[in-house]
């Protein structure tokens, strides 16, 4: 079966920084990866690329078949809106802030991109809308304002707004990052749920290793914009094999433990 996102030698600068250097990277369809790794090493630029919202300088993406390249286009990916734009139809992304806009509902920020985008007929969309909401525990929110609800609550809404587009693939960078440490454990309840019980195909950003192990068919550890090691989740996390690897995941996971500490101490 062909992948559904393939990168082919793909390289990504930032003026003098390359970020990205002949990077080479493919996820099979209904597949759920979960890139970890330092900040600063390239993860959350993939994922921004294939949003289209980095451009790329050299190599081949392709998702569903699609090339980000369209001969005789113009732009930094040398394709034009339009290619663009399907490609985007394609692709959903839940961002570390919440993005929803703050002068509309709760469902009206689920319902305007498929009405605006999709041409889909507005009572379709808040039907569909509506079960979105109900579906990550938010149907008593629909009326709310984005203000009046917490950051676990608004993620979850997010969330909710790019299932709203029907992705083919769905993309996580640090979706927990901005939120107490109190309110994490809704929004990984909604994503695990979405990994378990639905075909999509999702790629995560996260520091959050016990839900990588949980959620994951494969992990990735990036380093310097490049993979230097991949596998399953039990293998990887019980015996990594490169030794940036294992100083990485020492480092994390002590953390994290001293953090779930604090927090049983504050109760």
């Amino acid at each position: 079966m062909n992948p559904i996102i393939r990168f082919e030698n793909v390289t990504k600068r930032f003026g003098a920084l390359t970020v990205l250097d002949n990077f080479n990277f493919e996820v099979r369809r209904g597949e759920k990866v979960t890139l970890i790794g330092p900040s600063g090493s390239g993860k959350s630029t993939v994922l921004r690329i294939l949003m289209t919202l980095e451009p790329f300088q050299e190599g081949l993406l392709e998702i569903d078949g699609i090339s980000y390249h369209e001969p005789g286009g113009r732009g930094p990916f040398k394709a034009s809106e339009t290619h663009l734009h399907k490609i985007r139809s394609n692709v959903g992304m839940v961002f570390q802030s919440f993005n929803l806009f703050p002068h509309m509902t709760v469902l009206r920020n689920v319902v305007e991109a498929p009405v605006a985008v999709l041409k889909m007929n507005r009572g379709e969309a808040e039907s569909r809308a509506t079960e979105l909401l109900r579906m990550v525990g938010l149907s008593d929110k629909k009326d709310h304002f984005p203000s009046q609800l917490s950051g676990g609550q608004q993620q979850r809404v997010a969330i909710a707004r790019a299932l709203a587009m029907r992705p083919r693939v769905l993309l996580f960078d640090e979706p927990t990052s901005a939120l107490d440490p109190q309110l994490v454990g809704e929004v990984l309840g909604v994503i695990r749920d979405l990994a378990h019980e639905h075909d999509l195909t999702m790629l995560l950003v996260t520091h959050e290793m016990r839900f990588a192990r949980e959620v994951s068919d494969r992990v990735c550890f990036f380093d310097r914009g490049r993979i230097v090691e991949q596998d399953e989740p039990e293998r990887f996390f019980s015996n990594p094999q490169q030794p940036r690897t294992r100083e990485f995941l020492s480092s994390i996971l002590g953390e994290q433990e001293q953090m779930r500490e604090s927090l049983r101490c504050a109760q």
